[in-house]
């Protein structure tokens, strides 16, 4: 970044909550619309696979969930790069035009191609946007209330998924699977698309000034990783090299691994044994309902007390509720394992993020959100494949057991790899000493 350090600081945006609130809370409420328009669509799709086009292979169900998990990791990977080198705002409305013909796709869809080409496009506007508002946010508030900063963004993305599936469920219940559950993605993409063009402003000055003022962690860990890397240098960190970062990358992969398989599979599971529509939609709403709130708390609380415990029990947490899912064949005991496998989530989901903001220096944070996010959202279409394969060879809820061990093994990782990237009795926040 050329001739930071020449700038006033006192020309320099303030960082914090606080200095940056109407903001803030403008990029909470666009995130809540990202999050929508996946609630839209999980709990009718897998209904419609089988009730409209007559499909029966759950890998063939599942390929809309591959579909959009591959497409999401990539534009994750976009959005990080690009918002480096082009700023944050551009790249959130082109997030937005590209959820333009999703509804519109799903409502008219002659055969599941269309369904699986809408998917594509709505991993394209989930990868960009969401990328986009964890940046944004992560560069407003500065490294002391990271961790609470994630909480509320995660919290309101997956609390308007869990409300909007609800709402789809009951819609569907209703009036049929289609057009009405999708009408609410229209109204989303068009609240959003305005939002974001009108009411949105450029956050890149704001990392820019928390570089000026950043200095290395006291014990030395990342001497190595200086401002300046090359797009390979960061992802090889990233992914690889950096303990916690590929740590967290592996944890996030698994975490969204449980959720892509829980969206293609756990459907097509209640309605097996029987239960409604309006069920499998409440079924639904409590796992992100559950998640979303709880990272209200979970966030702010990995501030407190450090990411690292957390993520390891949010990932043995999410292993148990597979387990209760997996043995369960009525609505009560599966609502109980859906409650547990979002508190899980929740441990799990806005530390990660945080943890990534506490490693990454500011000149190359962009990239290495987009990186992590690129390995996390793989594991929709690895939860899938998986899933697919697995039930199909063998059972729904044998699927849903290896899913259980999968997130043991990622919670054991994190226990034997990671470090603690949150210090809170380093400098203070305004150095920016919590992250190498």
């Amino acid at each position: 970044m050329t001739g930071l350090h020449a700038k006033d600081l006192n020309s320099q945006p303030s960082l914090g909550l606080r200095a940056n609130a109407a903001q803030f809370t403008i990029l909470v409420a666009i995130n809540a619309l990202v999050g929508g328009m996946v609630g839209q669509q999980q709990t009718v799709l897998p209904l419609l696979a089988e009730r409209e086009f007559g499909l029966t292979g759950y890998t063939f169900i599942f390929t809309y969930v591959i579909a959009f998990g591959i497409t999401k990791a990539a534009a994750n990977y976009f959005a990080g790069t690009w918002s480096d080198r082009y700023g944050r705002k551009p790249v959130l409305i082109v997030g937005w035009l590209a959820a333009i013909p999703v509804p519109l796709m799903l409502i008219w869809a002659p055969n599941w191609s269309w369904v699986v080409v809408a998917n594509v496009l709505l991993g394209v506007n989930q990868g960009l946007t969401w990328s986009i508002t964890v940046i944004m946010k992560i560069d407003l508030v500065g490294p002391k209330q990271r961790g609470l900063a994630m909480g509320l963004n995660e919290a309101a993305g997956y609390g308007a998924v869990a409300v909007t599936s609800m709402a789809a469920g009951y819609l569907a219940a209703r009036h049929g699977l289609r057009p009405a559950p999708f009408l609410l993605g229209l109204s989303y993409t068009a609240l959003a698309l305005g939002l974001s063009t009108l009411a949105v402003k450029e956050t890149r000055d704001h990392a820019r000034a928390e570089a000026t003022v950043h200095v290395p962690r006291a014990d030395g860990i990342h001497d190595h990783l200086h401002a300046e890397l090359s797009n390979r240098d960061v992802f090889l960190q990233t992914s690889f090299r950096e303990p916690a970062l590929s740590s967290a990358c592996q944890a996030g992969m698994v975490n969204n691994l449980n959720f892509g398989l829980s969206w293609g599979l756990l459907p097509l599971l209640f309605a097996g044994s029987g239960l409604r529509v309006g069920q499998i939609g409440t079924l639904f709403a409590l796992y992100p309902a559950v998640w979303g709130i709880g990272q209200l708390f979970t966030g702010a609380l990995s501030d407190r007390w450090g990411r690292k415990h957390l993520i390891t029990t949010g990932m043995f947490t999410q292993a148990a509720a597979l387990a209760v899912i997996a043995t369960a064949d009525s609505f009560v005991p599966w609502a109980a394992g859906t409650i547990v496998l979002g508190a899980g989530t929740a441990l799990v989901y806005p530390t990660l993020l945080a943890a990534i903001g506490d490693v990454a220096h500011p000149a190359w944070r962009g990239r290495a959100i987009g990186i992590y996010r690129v390995w996390r959202d793989l594991g929709y279409a690895v939860g899938a494949v998986m899933g697919g394969v697995v039930a199909d060879l063998w059972s729904l809820r044998t699927a849903v057991w290896a899913a259980a061990a999968i997130s043991v093994v990622s919670a054991l990782i994190v226990a034997f790899r990671m470090y603690e990237t949150h210090h809170r009795d380093t400098t203070s926040a305004s150095s920016g000493a919590e992250y190498g």
